[in-house]
């Protein structure tokens, strides 16, 4: 039933997808029961704990490695499969389909046709459905997070963390699902009725990225389903795992078949296929800008929806009057979650010069107590990079950086561990024209740069092409209001390095993107608005 012949893509073509970053954060998973149970053939070289771990998915029936199509668990139609990786170790998990524009096109249909049926449902029903896929989501959290640790490599702590935030996209669009309101009119003539109406845009691709396997899927579908919309969910091929998971969990939930669906595998015909088809109406995306540029030029054919969530640059801006501890710890939060490999982390650290080296000294004492490893392994507060050409890219502007001046005073060099596993580094004396800091690192990097006045942080902070997450660290009201509202950044944190939720819009500004996901804001961009005018209401 299921296929362990490993597809040996052409090292080029490996490459071409990881260096262009169309590694998409995807994730999500579930436990199946047992109408749904698969035994999936694992890989043999793998690390004892690791094993048993991926035995126990296994055995539950946690791991999946076909695609969703229809409802119907399919195999690539040509029998290729691709490796999935546990980047700890660099050793196999499992081979999963290796899918492409006809299966993906197959997906299309199948969203295509169960959208004729689903956007009919009630508001109460589908409310009622997503209910319960959350209710599974959570109930099977501890499973969930182990997979997620296994194919991503973040702290249990963090995957478990993930699982939460995760699951509250879809509690929170089942509550919203029954909030979508339209609107009527007072009409300029006595004779007519104007009515606003809300419905849904259609079929929707949605294209995830590694990083966070499970929220970056719940945040996008979600909504998607909450208002009608099917979906063709597009994981990383780095992290597919999770998102199986989630799909399974869905199907249990009795969200009908054809309204979720999952392809997996070459990235540049499944991405071709969803942006060239008619039948989608939105693409939604969350990756590195450049892909997010093509996705865009592409939907342009067919005139679809967009929403993009792209690449960062962070500023975390710390002033002189900030409380010290505070600081340093909203900047570990905002820096090193997940490696650094978050679209939000702060990559440019902004320090005011009369605490300038207060704060760095503070801030290494507190990444040298940071403990690197395995993301089962007890009190690891970092995992590896997600894999080599992460750690390349890493040790690239950390060189550059010293060329033109900068000082390591911790790490700077791969960690002892090996595979792809990174020393927290802390950088000093580095300025806004280094590549450090005009690119997204995504790597456990705090490069610290010092300036005078508040002038001169707001003015370093906005020049770059980004403007997603920043983050400002003051004791003073005024201050925080001036700062935060002269910011070119679509999210602002103010004491604090963690602001993600469900409940508030995240996006970007500038070359981040368009559009936002959560809060109810979010909701809108599954929606088209339709104007109803009823003539002639004065006739008998």
């Amino acid at each position: 039933m299921m296929t362990t012949v490993a597809l040996k893509f052409g090292r080029r073509m490996n490459t071409a997808l990881r260096s262009s970053n169309l590694l998409y954060r995807s994730s999500s998973s579930f436990l199946l029961s047992a109408n749904f149970l698969i035994q999936i053939p694992l890989t043999r070289k793998m690390s004892t704990d690791a094993h048993n771990i991926a035995s126990q998915l296994n055995s539950s029936g946690l791991l999946r490695t076909q695609g969703l199509i229809g409802g119907k668990w399919q195999d690539a139609y040509d029998g290729k499969t691709i490796k999935v990786y546990n980047p700890s170790t660099g050793e196999s998990i499992a081979d999963v389909a290796c899918m492409g524009g006809r299966e993906t096109n197959d997906a299309i249909s199948s969203a295509f046709d169960a959208f004729k049926s689903w956007s009919k449902t009630t508001a109460a029903e589908r409310s009622k459905l997503l209910r319960k896929w959350y209710d599974l989501l959570m109930a099977h959290k501890e499973e969930l997070a182990q997979l997620i640790t296994l194919e991503q490599g973040k702290p249990l702590k963090e995957s478990l963390g993930e699982i939460n935030y995760s699951a509250g996209f879809i509690e929170f669009a089942s509550e919203e699902a029954k909030r979508i309101y339209g609107d009527i009119i007072p009409a300029p003539q006595s004779d007519r009725r104007l009515f606003v109406l809300k419905q849904p845009v259609g079929v929707v691709g949605a294209i995830t990225p590694w990083n966070f396997p499970l929220a970056m899927i719940t945040r996008k579908v979600g909504p998607a389903l909450a208002c009608g919309c099917t979906v063709v969910i597009k994981p990383s091929e780095l992290t597919p795992l999770t998102a199986l998971a989630a799909a399974e969990l869905s199907i249990q939930a009795g969200i009908p078949a054809g309204v979720v669906n999952v392809v997996m595998g070459n990235a540049p015909d499944i991405g071709d296929a969803l942006i060239a088809s008619p039948q989608v109406r939105k693409i939604t995306f969350t990756g590195s800008t450049a892909v997010g540029k093509k996705l865009m030029a592409g939907s342009a054919e067919t005139v679809k929806k967009v929403s993009l969530e792209l690449g960062g640059n962070a500023p975390c801006i710390v002033f002189d009057d900030a409380d010290l501890d505070v600081a340093v710890k909203g900047t570990l939060a905002a820096k090193f979650r997940n490696s650094g490999q978050t679209c939000v982390c702060a990559n440019r650290i902004l320090v005011q010069e009369g605490i300038y080296d207060k704060f760095a000294n503070a801030l290494l004492e507190a990444v040298q107590s940071m403990k690197v490893g395995d993301g089962f392994s007890e009190g690891v507060a970092q995992g590896p990079l997600i894999n080599e050409a992460a750690v390349k890219k890493v040790d690239s502007l950390i060189h550059e950086a010293t060329s033109k001046g900068a000082k390591v005073i911790l790490g700077g060099k791969r960690h002892s561990l090996g595979s792809t596993f990174y020393e927290p580094t802390v950088i000093t004396d580095v300025d806004n024209d280094m590549l450090i800091s005009r690119q997204e690192a995504f790597g456990p990097v705090a490069p610290l740069l010092r300036f005078k006045t508040e002038e001169d942080a707001i003015r370093i902070a906005n020049d770059t092409n980004a403007g997603l997450g920043s983050y400002v660290f003051t004791n003073s009201i005024q201050r925080s209001w001036r700062v935060a509202e002269a910011l070119e950044y679509g999210l602002v944190g103010v004491n604090e390095g963690v602001i993600s939720t469900e409940v508030a819009p995240f996006g970007g500004v500038k070359q981040s993107g368009l559009g936002r996901e959560g809060s109810k804001y979010g909701m809108d961009e599954y929606l088209e608005i339709k104007y109803v005018c009823l003539g002639n209401m004065n006739k008998d």
